[in-house]
């Protein structure tokens, strides 16, 4: 069944009210998940809710935070999320970037004590409305084993770059450092579906198709699957987001990233605070002309969008174009939702009290 975003918005603004989060709060919140679901990535989505819900029932999510710099210079802070839902810290991080970039030309912003935070791509997008470059990196709770590894130490740690241009749309690049999301897999086990040989393995290191492995001591592979694909290459850039992210800022790094997840138990205390992220907006005019550089960055683009197809091929697509594309269509017919996470999503507006169905 096809939705209206405005009612899937209006759902998950009650569902985080009945949080205990303002309706200041909880309507930026919504506006990132529907941000997923617009653009299609609905890993990233609606079916994410249950997830925050059993948190947030396990206290381990803080609805009504005190967000705050606890360190800083003219182009460079450090935000504390008082364990807050990850949208709300990683929005009060990269409108600071952007206000030290407005200032100094560049601004960078490391955050710690966070949760999960929706689509990374979100987050570098909001550099594009003032004429800046937009970077974002989050890691996220150890479900993926570095190449040789059977031990999950590292998160799908997403890279996320968003570049103005002039007539061209902007390039949004917005990727995980492993060849599935987490949230992919989960959409594969509700559809009931395999996954693909090369994304995870189980607990003694062998391939396997199975979506639901996590679950029972498998892990996830680094971008390239295996050593011969360039899997070290996977980890290298999964280990930089985490670094800069986490060890950065005084997160949890690595193992000790707590799970977005319930079921899994809490790392011990005392290797960092919570979820980290890493923001930084670059002005364009602080290294050339914004209308030299617009219109280089189109004559990239259709530089790129003009290559020779290999037969058989589709053209070359530009970082985003899916994603907008997605994002006009769900626009006009609505937003699908899977009957496993309608299902879901219904009962928890039973379980709090809503008074408002899918």
């Amino acid at each position: 069944m096809f939705y209206p975003a405005e009612r899937l918005r209006d759902f998950t603004c009650l569902f985080f009210e009945k949080l205990g989060c303002s309706s200041s709060e909880a309507g930026q919140i919504a506006a990132v998940f529907l941000s997923a679901e617009l653009r299609g990535i609905g890993s990233h989505g609606l079916i994410r809710i249950p997830d925050y819900y059993r948190l947030w029932k396990a206290g381990r999510l803080n609805t009504n935070p005190s967000i705050k710099v606890t360190r800083e210079t003219a182009s460079t802070a450090v935000v504390d999320g008082d364990n807050a839902p990850g949208m709300l810290p990683a929005l009060f991080s990269m409108k600071t970037a952007i206000e030290k970039a407005a200032a100094c030309g560049t601004g960078w912003v490391s955050c710690r004590n966070s949760n999960h935070f929706g689509i990374a791509g979100y987050y570098a997008m909001m550099a594009l409305d003032h004429d800046m470059i937009g970077i974002c990196l989050t890691n996220a709770n150890p479900l993926v084993a570095p190449t040789f590894s059977v031990s999950r130490l590292l998160g799908t740690n997403p890279v996320a770059v968003a570049v103005p241009a002039g007539k061209q749309p902007p390039f949004v690049a917005d990727f995980a450092t492993t060849p599935i999301a987490r949230g992919k897999l989960e959409v594969s086990v509700k559809k009931g579906e395999k996954t693909l040989t090369g994304y995870v393995q189980d607990k003694k290191g062998n391939p396997t198709d199975d979506p639901d492995i996590l679950r029972k001591g498998g892990s996830m592979l680094p971008l390239g699957g295996d050593r011969e694909h360039g899997s070290h290459k996977g980890y290298c850039l999964a280990a930089t987001v985490d670094i800069l992210s986490a060890v950065l800022s005084g997160a949890g790094f690595g193992p000790f990233v707590p799970p977005s997840v319930a079921y899994l138990p809490l790392p011990p205390e005392g290797n960092g605070k919570g979820t980290g992220h890493f923001f930084g907006a670059m002005r364009i005019d602080a290294f050339r002309e914004k209308h030299e550089f617009t219109a280089a960055m189109d004559k990239w683009i259709e530089t790129f969008r003009n290559a020779k197809s290999a037969d058989g091929k589709p053209g070359v697509l530009i970082p985003g174009d899916i994603e907008r594309e997605q994002e006009q269509l769900n626009h006009k017919r609505g937003i699908k939702l899977l009957p496993a996470v309608k299902g879901e999503l219904n009962d928890i507006a039973a379980e709090t009290g809503m008074d408002m169905k899918l």
